[in-house]
């Protein structure tokens, strides 16, 4: 589908998700419910410095406390090596580097047991200077935020892929020990193509650590079997992933390590294990059950926000409206470890959903003496997006242009190079922007009353793809079970069943989706980086298409007819023309089965790698009112529209696009983790962490558009990413627009906007 017509059009069900009784009944079982058999329980010890020596750790009196079976430190756990890695460090062993570091873990018969032991635990310290601003840490003689440990290997190929990297060209600078990674990306002649542009615009923009702000806490159990395996029940959005990580750490082949993955409530990038190399180590030591579920206080001092970024970028455009160059430095504050990939992934993000003529990237990851930064939701895009899409508006308005229409002009078209050197895949952008600009509220824009305005952003997610296996077998009632080895995030078991039961002609409610440990599943991707559908949902179509077969081919058997000249039908097998003949799946399933079976059972099993990246784009429209007394602004409309290659339940799909949407608007109005000069963290729970309330949150409404991705199931391709990208430009476009102001920080609290305000 190209045309805006075809692209609107949606046909598919809006099947309720499977898994919505059990959660809204209260059935269904997290990580912290599990019933396990002498459960043992704890809790962590955190350092209250940001940056110390760790001289020691005096558990006596803790070990007093009645209930109190062990205090564990890191000499005790059979971790080694890996330093300056979270996986390999889940308690400091010599060095603190952020406060709210654990340095002890107190296992206990009960949790309050253990939270009476955690507190009698004595630790001495000998703080350092701890470095918090990423600008000073950059500098030559700045005090280091580590004085031990290295680097570690990142994890950006989770979130997508990249092109190839330019690491550590570019102009060099001098930069302090601090800086773990530079990236450099560049082509053409960048300063001759701004010298020709007729508009340029530039500025510094500047984002702050935000939660993921999950309803379920970081939690995970483990325990070694009769046989002697490690066993780990986790909250956790890929249990092949921990099993991968756990091997790693604790130097256990796979086979002797067992993974189940819990319901989960709720992740966005965050439970990608954080804490299961912790409570493994902790269970083999002990010989029992050990259950970790952190508190919310925990959580929020101990887990892995996204991080701050500082960006600073100039675009310049033609006076046709072709974007010429593209100039950007971006500094990511990655904290206290170094795994995590942000700069890897800020440098292709800053290019947004767009065709360049010339640019210039330099990116640097920077630890801090702050938590360890791990990924939100579209890891660095609505950062990055912030700052591009603030600028392409500003250049609308220097060039006289509809702001839709300069970013119509640069879409890309498939093959033109992207800026890490990769080349674009066919994306929906120009369809969806041609949705945006059709919209009533896009329409009315000039003519609102004073301190209103509504603005315009544009965002797109590459995706990422890996491969995954999945089986489909036929039961003997007729029914379809299909097994993946996805966790199911956001709804994708759902889609799973709608892609099987349409291939293989049967309805949804017949199909039942399994999501076993990892001794039974087949293998599969993590639940991140927008795919889980693109990449499990082809094999579950070629396993269900394998059954399929095998069904036509024990049903031509039965009826003596060739297979060809059999179709599925409403649950029925049958002559291809001839619905008053033919037989029940149900019929035909029960003579697969039991003694004296007629055919063999009706399975099928298939792996599946897209070839290419399935981009989703979204754009957002925003209406807002600032209040120019107090700085205040309010949400009066919000539309989200995205490509979503075919939507295989349209209210899954308006799901997805809602939630990050209201993601999007804590990212623009409210959230960010605050420190003192200190490295303390000050914002430490809902109390003083704002998210968006739901009366802050105008109605969303939603516009599909389907542009079929060649390679995913049915034309579908993932999108949970992009659907949160376009949120915080949208709102400070709109606030230009309201006021004439130009807003370069985020969140764009009432303070900072009032002092905007007060600067015009």
């Amino acid at each position: 589908m190209t045309t805006l017509e075809s692209a609107a059009r949606t046909t598919a069900a809006r099947t309720p998700r499977v898994d919505g009784p059990a959660k809204v009944t209260g059935a269904a079982q997290y990580a912290a419910d599990i019933p396990v058999r002498g459960l043992l329980h704890a809790r962590l010890v955190l350092s209250p410095h940001a940056h110390a020596r760790l001289l020691s750790v005096d558990a006596d009196e803790a070990r007093g406390v009645p209930g109190v079976v062990a205090v564990l430190t890191a000499a005790d756990l059979p971790i080694s090596g890996g330093s300056g890695s979270r996986a390999f460090e889940p308690l400091a062993r010599t060095e603190v580097v952020f406060a709210g570091q654990p340095v002890a873990m107190v296992v206990a018969e009960s949790e309050a047991a253990a939270e009476d032991g955690a507190e009698a635990v004595l630790v001495e310290y000998e703080e350092l200077p701890a470095v918090v601003d990423v600008e000073r840490a950059i500098a030559p003689g700045s005090p280091l935020t580590r004085l031990e440990g290295g680097a570690a290997a990142d994890d950006m190929e989770m979130h997508t892929e990249v092109g190839e990297s330019s690491a550590g060209e570019g102009e060099a600078e001098p930069v302090s020990a601090n800086v773990i990674g530079r990236y450099h990306h560049a082509d053409g002649d960048v300063d001759g193509a701004f010298a020709s542009c007729a508009a340029v615009a530039q500025g510094r923009f500047r984002t702050q650590w935000v939660h993921q702000a999950y309803l379920e806490p970081q939690a995970a159990v483990a325990w070694v079997d009769p046989e002697g395996r490690l066993v780990v029940h986790a909250s956790t959005q890929g249990h092949f992933f921990v099993r991968g990580l756990l091997s790693h750490v604790l130097g256990l082949p796979t086979s002797r390590i067992r993974v189940f993955g819990a319901t989960l409530g709720g992740a966005f990038g965050a439970k990608i294990g954080l804490i299961e190399p912790l409570v493994g180590a902790a269970a083999l030591v002990l010989q029992r059950p050990v259950r970790l579920v952190l508190t919310r206080s925990e959580d929020f001092a101990a887990a892995n926000p996204a991080p701050s970024c500082l960006m600073d970028v100039r675009i310049g455009a033609t006076a046709d409206g072709t974007l010429a160059a593209l100039d950007a430095r971006i500094v990511v504050d990655a904290g206290a470890f170094s795994e995590y990939g942000g700069a890897a992934l800020a440098s292709g993000r800053i290019g947004g959903p767009y065709r360049w003529g010339a640019w210039r990237v330099g990116t640097m990851g920077v630890t801090t003496n702050r938590f360890g930064a791990g990924a939100y939701r579209a890891p660095s895009a609505p950062q990055t997006a912030f700052a591009l899409e603030s600028l392409v508006d500003e250049l609308a308005t220097a060039l006289g242009m509809d702001p839709v229409e300069l970013r119509l002009r640069n879409a890309p078209e498939r093959g033109d190079r992207r800026i890490d050197g990769a080349t674009w895949p066919g994306i929906g952008l120009r369809e969806t922007l041609e949705a945006a600009r059709a919209h009533p509220l896009w329409a009315r824009r000039g003519s609102l009353p004073p301190g209103e305005g509504v603005g315009l952003a544009a965002g797109l997610f590459p995706g990422g793809r890996q491969g995954a296996g999945a089986v489909c077998r036929l039961e003997t009632d007729g029914s379809l079970v299909v097994t993946v080895g996805a966790i199911d995030m956001s709804g994708t078991g759902t889609g799973f069943a709608e892609i099987a039961a349409e291939t293989f002609g049967v309805p949804v409610e017949s199909v039942n989706v399994l999501t076993p440990d990892t001794d039974s599943a087949p293998p599969a991707v993590l639940s991140g980086g927008s795919m889980v559908t693109y990449s499990v949902g082809p094999a579950v179509a070629a396993a269900a298409a394998e059954a399929r077969d095998h069904l036509l081919r024990a049903a031509a058997a039965e009826m003596e007819i060739d297979p060809a000249d059999l179709e599925i039908v409403d649950g029925k097998v049958r002559p291809v023309g001839s619905p008053g003949l033919g037989m029940t799946i149900a019929e035909i399933a029960a003579k697969t089965g039991g003694f004296g079976a007629r055919y063999a059972p009706v399975t099928g099993s298939a792996s599946a790698l897209p070839p290419e990246l399935a981009p989703s784009a979204c754009v957002n429209i925003v209406h807002v009112r600032v209040d120019a007394d107090t700085g205040v602004v309010d949400v009066l409309g919000h539309v989200a529209v995205q490509d979503v290659g075919h939507a295989l339940n349209p209210a899954l799909c308006e799901g997805q696009m809602r939630g990050g949407a209201t993601q999007g608007i804590g990212w623009a109005l409210y959230e960010q983790l605050v420190h003192d000069e200190h490295g303390n963290l000050v914002t430490g729970s809902f109390l003083n962490y704002a998210i968006p309330r739901s009366e802050q949150v105008a109605p969303i409404e939603t516009i599909i558009v389907e542009v079929p991705a060649p390679h995913g199931p049915l034309g579908a391709k993932g999108i949970g990413e992009s659907a949160v990208v376009p949120g915080a430009g949208a709102v400070a476009n709109a606030i230009k627009a309201a006021t004439g102001v130009r807003m370069h920080e985020l969140p764009m609290t009432a303070p900072r906007v009032w002092r905007a305000l007060q600067s015009r």
